[in-house]
């Protein structure tokens, strides 16, 4: 096979990928777009000569416009209509005894595939990737293939914005006719200790060659350091035209096992072979580890661990669906700068990369399958394919990603409307469940219930290994009482919004702001939500549960609610009618990647270093603050941190010293459906103070040692534009990213919180931008474009390396009025 990978790769624009962990091999290049119905475009002698070239991954919805006659909650784009991609290649004539395969590892949405004019296949769910036989649709004479893809994205089709497109990468793969299936290994480790690692390996291998073939497997398992340090083997016969099943165990002596604190990877290689003839080499990579759970926690060789947790969407911001691996990478990194530990994919499969970073991080997931069963809750949405789709989208999950360590449960479905009826709904979730243990029995089986107590009277909650419960800290108590032998953890939790550096006063009044923005007080959002320190009560109130999932670590396109739609979701002009809202409030994070201040409410209940914030700004009096704050008015400080004290100054003069646990703040949960209206909480320092510009001030001690501090000066006029990066150095492949973060500060380095400046940038050298943002889920500029307004003293640019073009990769970022900068990126 590598003999014809490098014929392929010296003749053709397509490039061939033996096995899932290829990246270099890929069949990304070099395809044509047309946005818009192209009759007899699946036709190779179409005429596709005026289409836009581009390489994937690709959403076109993200290049916009917003438009108000476009869903808010997915975002307010062009998520919808037809969109065709098509790629040239040709094929010689040593492939023709071979088996050519494309895999698609995800399409958004309703995908249909031709070559050379012959549909292949079709597959509705956009978040499953999927493969085809087109063997016997080619030409070998070197002569032109086609393969078209037609999508038909619907809008009403998502409560959030999913993309459009050829949004994850696509794969060709040429094989002798006997080679290892797609996801065809599955690898556990039902033995994990100090001392010994017994590595089950599962392998199927299809058999296309017409005669019944003995076949050799080989097993090679590579430590991380790149040291063989066990091999297994087995022989199996396989009838012609089927496959074979071959299942070995080996021992790895002392391993390095897998865990959140050091989440060590093996690769194995596995080798098929006829006789001394290889037929086809695969590469898997594996964590060796045992995961065991009951009522009272959950266990990672052994040891607690409990969730600390965030769901996530699965777009990037300005980037679209479109996957990136830096942008996932990036995107965990900060997470984990949070103290987060565990990731509930909200609410459909993630992409093949975002389980590579969770492997490589140490960052548990929940691998979620769907938002909806049959019963609709948006009028275009899964539960139209359901019936057909179910079982093999589900199934295709569970094999692409059951040998990757981070996967510790299988969600069936999130707050599925099945909850309601009591003699559908837990016929349905044990179907499904059943399907899931069949194919994977090693890791316990979820879903995220919201019905309360429909769920658990209705014995839907017994259907699965681990109930998650939305929203319901206060029902913590009586499902211990009543459920018992029930594992339970928070799914979904608190869920407030906020605008990233946009305060309101006065802090206890709930409503609808004029600017569409929301304090970061965090104390505004929808009926069924509530500030975080709610649930870190009824969590140590109630140790048996498991941990929890905020909602959510990230803002993400769509979904706007305080603004926008609270109920009745299924009218498009209700959710619309806030536009220009067009993204989420609820991250902990801003759609950019900018912390905002409940960021660090989760970093001092979930890590140790000694850590400080204070909030809010002090520039409360500047006229464009929208804070209607003078001099001498009564300001509420807040200051989040891990360490036992804190002292706050006021133009270097202290206002008192706090206790955690003993010293609370009072929050206003009114908006709850449930009592209290109030809550004390022990986490939240605070101080009222009279505004006075100048500089605030905050020290926190720990066994009375200062070990944190943090000041925030009245910042100036805006002076100069500030940029850094977050690599200097990328590499130079076409998919390798750089963020560069733009920063608005006056003429002494203080950073300028309100301000609006728009920032101008022009790139040169080995890339280009490829996304720009501020954070703020109101502006409706581009993300596609060379400029943008900073949003409260930030904004965002995306640097994407140029394939091949190794060298440098400058950004020069002006801005009328304003000092410029400029930084240099090496790409190689």
């Amino acid at each position: 096979m590598r003999n014809l990978l490098t014929v392929l790769m010296i003749t053709l624009w397509a490039t061939a990928a033996f096995a899932q962990y290829s990246p270099e091999e890929n069949f990304d290049k070099n395809w044509l777009f047309y946005n818009d119905v192209a009759e007899g475009a699946e036709q190779s002698n179409f005429d596709d000569s005026n289409w836009r070239k581009l390489s994937l991954p690709h959403d076109w919805a993200i290049e916009g416009p917003f438009d108000m006659k476009y869903d808010c909650r997915m975002g307010a784009l062009p998520v919808h209509g037809t969109g065709w991609y098509r790629k040239h290649f040709a094929m010689p004539a040593t492939a023709k005894d071979k088996v050519v395969r494309i895999e698609f590892e995800g399409a958004m949405y309703n995908s249909v595939v031709w070559v050379n004019g012959h549909e292949v296949g079709h597959r509705p769910y956009g978040y499953i990737g999927f493969e085809f036989d087109i063997s016997k649709y080619l030409k070998y004479d070197g002569s032109d293939n086609v393969v078209a893809v037609r999508l038909t994205p619907e809008d009403y089709s998502s409560r959030w914005y999913p993309g459009a497109g050829l949004y994850r990468s696509v794969w060709l793969k040429v094989d002798e006719p006997v080679y290892v299936d797609l996801w065809g290994t599955y690898i556990t480790t039902p033995t994990a200790t100090e001392a010994k690692g017994v590595v089950q390996h599962e392998t199927t291998i299809v058999n296309k060659s017409g005669e019944s073939k003995t076949i050799k497997v080989k097993h090679e398992y590579i430590d991380a350091a790149g040291k063989s340090v066990a091999t297994a083997s087995d022989e199996i016969t396989i009838p012609a035209g089927e496959k074979g099943w071959s299942g070995v165990f080996t021992n790895i002596l002392k391993p390095a096992l897998w865990n959140v604190y050091q989440p060590n990877i093996y690769k194995a290689i596995t080798t098929i072979s006829e006789g001394d003839k290889v037929m086809d080499t695969y590469k898997s990579t594996f964590g060796i580890r045992h995961i065991t759970y009951d009522a009272n926690g959950f266990f990672i060789n052994r040891k607690q661990v409990r969730f600390n947790g965030v769901n996530l969407h699965h777009d990037n911001g300005a980037l679209g669906a479109a996957v990136y691996k830096r942008a996932d990478e990036r995107k965990l990194e900060i997470m984990k700068d949070m103290g987060v530990n565990a990731i509930r994919c909200s609410h459909n499969p993630p992409s093949r990369e975002f389980l590579e970073v969770c492997d490589a991080m140490g960052i548990l997931v929940i691998d979620e399958a769907y938002d909806v069963w049959r019963i609709e809750k948006v009028k275009n949405g899964y539960n139209k394919f359901f019936d057909q789709w179910w079982e093999r989208d589900l199934g295709d999950m569970v094999l692409r990603d059951r040998s990757h360590p981070s996967v510790i449960m299988w969600s069936i479905g999130n707050e599925i409307l099945e909850q309601h009826k009591p003699t559908i709904g837990w016929k349905m979730a044990k179907e499904l469940n059943a399907t899931v243990k069949k194919l994977d029995a090693s890791r316990p089986t979820t879903a995220g219930f919201n019905s309360f107590p429909a769920a658990y009277d209705f014995n839907m909650v017994q259907q699965v290994d681990i109930a998650g419960a939305n929203y319901k800290p206060v029902k913590y108590s009586w499902f211990s009482e009543n459920y018992p032998d029930v594992p339970l953890y928070g799914s979904e939790t608190s869920g407030v919004a906020s605008s990233r550096g946009v305060y309101h006063y006065p802090v206890d009044k709930y409503e609808k702001h004029q600017s569409l923005q929301v304090t970061s007080y965090d104390i505004v959002g929808p009926p069924w939500v509530y500030p975080p320190d709610v649930e870190f009560h009824f969590q140590k109130e109630n140790p048996r549960i498991l941990g929890e999932f905020i909602w959510t670590g990230f803002d993400y396109l769509g979904e706007t609610s305080p603004y926008g739609g609270l109920d009745n979701i299924d009218n498009s002009d209700h959710w619309n009618s806030d536009y220009p809202s067009r993204s989420s409030y609820f991250g902990a994070v801003d759609l950019a990647g900018f912390p905002k201040d409940r960021f660090y409410n989760y970093q001092a209940q979930w890590t140790t270093e000694p850590m400080i914030h204070l909030m809010p700004h002090w520039n409360l009096a500047d006229k464009n603050s929208g804070c209607d704050i003078k001099t001498g008015d009564i300001v509420p400080v807040y200051c989040y941190t891990n360490c036992d004290e804190a002292e706050l100054f006021v133009n270097g003069k202290s206002v008192g010293r706090k206790v955690k646990g003993k010293d609370k703040t009072s929050l206003i949960v009114d908006f709850l459906r449930y009592e209290p209206k109030t809550f004390d909480s022990p986490n939240i320092l605070s101080w009222d103070v009279p505004y006075q510009p100048g500089a605030i001030k905050v020290v926190g001690y720990k066994n009375g040692k200062a070990l944190a501090d943090k000041e925030i000066k009245t910042a100036g006029k805006p002076a100069k534009v500030v940029l850094s990066v977050d690599r200097d150095t990328i590499v130079a492949d076409g998919k390798d990213l750089a963020y560069v973060t733009v920063r608005i500060e006056d003429k002494d380095g203080n950073f300028c919180p309100l301000a609006d400046n728009q920032v101008n940038f022009e790139v040169s050298g080995a890339g280009k931008i490829v996304g720009v943002d501020n954070g703020s889920s109101i502006s409706l500029e581009s993300f596609k474009d060379n400029k943008r307004k900073a949003f409260n003293g930030l904004a965002l640019v995306i640097l994407n390396s140029n394939d091949g073009a190794a060298g440098a990769l400058k950004l020069v970022a002006k801005s009328k009025g304003l000092q410029s900068d400029a930084i240099e990126v090496t790409t190689r």
